[in-house]
């Protein structure tokens, strides 16, 4: 099979996660739905066009792992609603007006936000697409290269800083392809295994467990549903 090289190298990431009140985790690794928002910006889609998202999210295969080990923060931030500029309607991007709905929570009062990121970490990635279909994987490829649109790594404060794209290679499953491209230069010297995550029915790694994720997206009526499962464990460092 060919699968594409994708390198995750910026000063903050966020993988989302379950949403517990004001707090915005970040999942170890990237999910189906924030993997099917990068891509299908890259190749142009619009939020609207549901059965595209779809289609795309059911088609992703990948494995992924940490070339350079990420430290977790937290960032906190306050909005103020009692603010005189914050009483008013706004202006969607439709041009039409909106209104802040809710009860007196809603309307007034402080609201704490504590949003979760990784820092300073490089990840690789090895993602592939099943079966035939729109896009093919030289549709993405080239979208890749010349994105329609910026890409961001979770959330739109997380810009990549260097391209996503690396290399299309050839292997038996997106484990092996993961496997067999060389880590990023600033890899610690006495690291030989890095942490990583790969699908299910792929047999390999070191120690791998079960991990249940909940990261697919019912694109049409935007929410998160469903539960898969995939492997988390380690593997060999890479050869250089």
């Amino acid at each position: 099979m060919d699968a594409l090289i994708l390198r995750f190298d910026a000063p903050l990431m966020s993988f989302g996660g379950v949403m517990v009140d004001q707090h915005g985790p970040t999942d170890r690794f990237p999910g189906l739905a924030m993997l099917t928002g990068l891509l299908a910006n890259a190749l142009g889609y619009r939020h609207g066009e549901f059965d595209r998202l779809q289609a795309l999210q059911g088609r992703i295969q990948y494995a992924a792992r940490w070339d350079v080990e990420p430290e977790h923060i937290v960032d906190y931030h306050t909005v103020d609603l009692g603010q005189e500029k914050m009483r008013h309607p706004g202006w969607t991007t439709h041009g039409k007006i909106e209104h802040r709905a809710g009860g007196p929570g809603a309307k007034f009062g402080t609201h704490q936000r504590y949003r979760h990121y990784w820092a300073n970490g490089v990840m690789t990635l090895a993602i592939a697409l099943d079966e035939e279909g729109n896009p093919n994987l030289n549709e993405l490829e080239t979208a890749l290269h010349q994105p329609a649109r910026p890409l961001f790594l979770g959330r739109k404060s997380c810009l990549p800083a260097a391209p996503v794209l690396l290399a299309r290679v050839q292997a038996a499953n997106v484990l092996e392809a993961l496997c067999g491209y060389p880590a990023h230069p600033r890899m610690a010297e006495g690291d030989e295994t890095l942490a990583a995550c790969w699908p299910i029915d792929i047999p390999g790694g070191i120690h791998p467990h079960i991990v249940s994720r909940y990261d697919q997206r019912e694109w049409r009526n935007q929410i998160h549903a469903g539960r898969r499962n995939q492997h988390e464990g380690r593997i060999e460092r890479p050869a250089s």
